[in-house]
C-alpha cells in the first residue's frame, strides 16, 4: 500500500504568518496569550501549548495585567478588541491575515459610503451583506467595521433578511466556496428591481479557492483520502464535503487514532491532505502511523 501526502495541503499563508509570529514571542518571552484558538486545530494548539501560548478569550482579557501580551490571530478582530486593549494597557501581537485585513477595510469603506446612518444624507441609508459562517471569528471581526449591522448570510438561499429596495454593498468571508458565492449573487440578482444600486464584491482568498482544482485531482488520485481537520474548521468540513463528492471513500479524521482500518481494505494508494488549518506535522504522524 502506498501512502501519498498532498503536496499542496496544509497552512495558507495567514496561518503560517500567525504561528510564526506565535512561535517568535514565545521563544522571547517564554509565554503568550491568545484570543481564541489560534488556529483551528486541536493538535496544533495543544503543541502551542506546551510552548507557553495560553488561550484566553475576551472575558478573560478583561482581567489580565497590565502590559500582558496578546496575540490576535489571523482571523483577525473587530475595533472594540484594540480598544479594550488600549484601555487596559494590553499589549497586542495583530497576526490578522493580511489578505483579511484588506478586507476589514473594505467593508468599514463601505459602510462609510453607504451603510452608516446619517453619512450620505442624499442617499437612502444601505445595506452592508457578508456571506460568512454566523459566529466564526473572521465574520465577527468583518462585521465590527459596522458596528455590528452588517446583514450576515450563512446559506445563498436565505436572503430575506435584506430589503431589495436599498442599496446593497456584498462581501464574503474569505474562506468561503467560490460557488455558493456566485449562487448567493445570482439569488440576489433575482429578487432585485430594475436599477437596483447593487454591487458585490471578489474578496474570497483566491489561495484558499484555488485549493478545490487541485484537491479534486489529488482525491481522484487515490483509492482511499484521509482529509485531516479540527472539529471547528469551516474551512476543513467544506474541502472534506468537496472531496467526498470526488472521491466517496473520504474520511475526516483528527489524529492516527482516528484512522479505522476497515477503510483500508484493498486500498492500493491511499491519500492523505487537509486543511488550510491543518498542520504538515500531523498529515505526516498519520502518514507514518499508517
Amino acid at each position: 500500500m502506498d501512502v501519498l501526502i498532498d503536496d499542496k495541503a496544509g497552512y495558507c499563508f495567514g496561518v503560517v504568518k500567525a504561528i510564526g509570529t506565535a512561535e517568535e514571542e514565545l521563544q522571547r518571552d517564554g509565554s503568550l496569550y491568545c484570543l481564541g484558538d489560534i488556529v483551528h486545530n486541536s493538535a496544533e494548539v495543544e503543541r502551542l501549548s506546551r510552548s507557553g501560548l495560553k488561550v484566553i478569550d475576551h472575558a478573560e482579557m478583561q482581567h489580565l495585567p497590565q502590559g500582558s501580551k496578546v496575540l490576535i490571530r489571523a482571523h483577525g478582530e473587530p475595533p472594540s478588541t484594540y480598544r479594550t486593549a488600549e484601555e487596559l494597557g494590553i499589549r497586542l501581537v495583530d497576526a490578522t491575515c493580511p489578505i483579511v485585513l484588506a478586507l476589514q477595510s473594505r467593508i468599514k469603506r463601505g459602510y462609510e459610503e453607504i451603510g452608516r446612518p446619517g453619512v450620505r444624507a442624499d442617499k437612502e441609508c444601505g445595506q452592508v451583506v457578508i456571506f460568512g459562517k454566523q459566529g466564526h471569528a473572521e465574520v465577527i471581526g468583518l462585521n465590527g467595521q459596522t458596528d455590528g449591522t452588517a446583514i450576515i448570510i450563512s446559506n445563498p438561499n436565505e436572503i430575506d433578511a435584506i430589503d431589495f429596495s436599498r442599496p446593497i454593498r456584498l462581501y464574503s468571508q474569505t474562506t468561503k466556496s467560490r460557488e455558493d458565492y456566485r449562487r448567493l449573487i445570482q439569488n440576489i440578482q433575482a429578487r432585485l428591481p430594475q436599477e437596483a444600486d447593487f454591487i458585490a464584491y471578489d474578496t474570497i482568498c483566491n489561495s484558499v479557492a484555488g485549493r478545490t482544482k487541485a484537491l479534486a485531482d489529488f482525491a481522484s488520485s487515490v483509492d482511499v483520502l484521509l482529509f485531516v481537520a479540527g472539529a471547528n474548521s469551516s474551512n476543513g468540513h467544506y474541502l472534506y464535503e468537496y472531496c467526498r463528492s470526488v472521491q466517496p471513500k473520504t474520511y475526516l479524521v483528527g489524529s492516527a487514532a482516528e484512522v479505522r482500518r476497515e477503510w483500508l481494505e484493498g486500498a492500493q494508494r491511499v491519500g492523505i491532505s487537509g486543511a488550510t488549518s491543518t498542520p504538515r506535522w500531523l498529515m505526516e504522524e498519520i502518514a507514518a502511523a499508517l
